[in-house]
């Protein structure tokens, strides 16, 4: 939703300038017929998009280029939000463009012009009168955003987060659905350790192979890398029977473990002087989440959950960003390539701030492990773009909200609708606004010299 420079919305009339004939002001020409775009108007912009993707295609970022797509289409859904409210709340909306720049292909449809700019960082919806400083022609008054009653302008305002929730929700709710929700972890080979003067280990002599799950270790159940450890490391080198299934298929191995010692990641046979001995089967194990499937009516109350947790995570996350201490660690981290380098390691305990070059890789990362992760960090990022855009500052969302509970507890029953000045917010949003900047320049900055590990690898 664009927030423009609006004038005062005292008395719907605007001064004449010198030079203008006397006499009440012409209202705007009615709308003319749609517009119906010619052929190379609609040839054009799909040939830029089509240009664009072979491009991502040819390059090999595929991923990539799904990762923005899927951005793009949240940030429309968000503009969807506002425009469908104002629409049916009888406010004029003027413009509805995807993107930035010049015109790639537009269509006025009534009084609202729809089109498709090349620069694909967002889109807007533009609602006149967002504020008392438009100025807008007094025929157009009535419809403006700021003449609106209370609860019109809450909804309209609110709506991007709104949507935001609502795509974040079916997005969980699909998640349960298709692969269910985690319960526990389980313990999956990853791949075997080599061991010198030996073409194969233990686990490779006895049959296992890259990706099967184990279950339990000589009858007992396993969830973690330790406990499949430490039922090999009781063995003291008799035979383990293993079970383990592999889509679904569950079977039964028995492993002769051998003695030896770790040196690291490492594994060497034979007992080194004055260690214990390990009792080892030369296997890389790691630890994947075990969904538990839901039917569709019970996954409504598990996206509920999982939203809520998101949420109450993010809100806490926001705080801390905004904190002295958070703004403390963030210039350390600036400032010093230890501590940015430490906090990339640790990016949830050093309250390491993300902007969206580490958000669009963390997606590209999460898409190339799976769809599950995939949809987990789109909903993630729903939810902070929704709480973020109704933080109580101008230009957000949350700033229009903010002046109009201010404007409805002002009001005196029986008095005319008080209206608040924007011009006295201006300097406050500028301060917002810069040190906003900053906090996201220096997000830029360190996602690209010091880039979070991947997660999902």
């Amino acid at each position: 939703m664009t927030v423009g420079p609006t004038a005062p919305p005292g008395a719907g009339r605007s001064e004449a300038s010198a030079g203008d004939p006397p006499g009440p002001e012409a209202a705007p020409p009615p709308p003319g017929p749609p517009s119906r775009p010619t052929g190379w108007a609609i040839a054009r912009p799909v040939a830029v998009l089509a240009a664009i993707a072979a491009a991502f295609i040819l390059a090999g970022l595929g991923d990539l280029l799904l990762v923005l797509v899927a951005i793009v289409i949240i940030v429309v859904f968000h503009e969807l939000g506002h425009y469908l409210t104002a629409k049916a709340s009888h406010m004029k909306v003027t413009e509805f463009f995807i993107g930035f720049g010049p015109r790639l292909w537009s269509v006025r449809k009534g009084e609202t012009e729809y089109g498709l700019k090349p620069i694909l960082a967002g889109a807007y919806v533009k609602i006149p009168g967002m504020t008392n400083l438009e100025e807008v022609h007094p025929a157009d008054e009535p419809r403006t955003y700021r003449r609106q009653p209370f609860h019109r302008r809450i909804l309209v305002a609110s709506a991007g987060s709104i949507m935001h929730y609502v795509m974040a929700f079916v997005l969980a709710w699909v998640a349960v659905v298709a692969f269910g929700t985690p319960s526990s972890t389980q313990v999956v080979v990853a791949g075997f350790v080599k061991w010198a003067g030996h073409s194969q280990t233990a686990a490779q002599a006895a049959g296992l192979r890259s990706g099967e799950r184990i279950v339990s270790v000589d009858g007992r159940a396993i969830a973690t890398s330790g406990a499949l450890a430490a039922g090999i490391q009781a063995s003291r080198g008799r035979p383990v029977t293993l079970v383990v299934t592999d889509h679904g298929r569950r079977s039964t191995t028995v492993v002769r473990p051998v003695a030896g010692h770790k040196e690291g990641t490492r594994e060497l046979l034979g007992t080194a002087t004055g260690t214990r001995t390990d009792w080892l089967i030369g296997v890389e194990t790691t630890l994947q989440p075990l969904f538990v499937a839901q039917n569709p009516l019970e996954a409504v109350a598990s996206a509920g959950r999982d939203v809520g947790h998101v949420t109450s995570a993010t809100v806490i996350g926001i705080g801390r960003v905004f904190s002295p201490g958070g703004l403390a660690a963030l210039y350390h981290q600036v400032t010093s390539p230890q501590a940015a380098a430490k906090a990339a390691k640790n990016p949830t305990s050093s309250n390491r701030v993300m902007s969206i070059v580490e958000a669009t890789r963390l997606a590209t990362q999460a898409e190339q492990a799976g769809v599950y992760y995939f949809l987990s960090i789109l909903i993630a990022l729903n939810i902070i773009l929704g709480l973020m855009n109704m933080l109580p500052m101008l230009p957000l969302d949350g700033g229009h909200v903010a002046i109009a509970l201010y404007e409805r507890i002002r009001t005196r029953r029986g008095r005319p609708y008080y209206q608040a000045d924007a011009a006295k917010l201006v300097p406050v949003a500028y301060a917002f606004m810069a040190v906003l900047l900053v906090i996201v320049g220096s997000a830029v900055f360190l996602d690209i010299a010091h880039p979070v590990a991947n997660p999902f690898g």
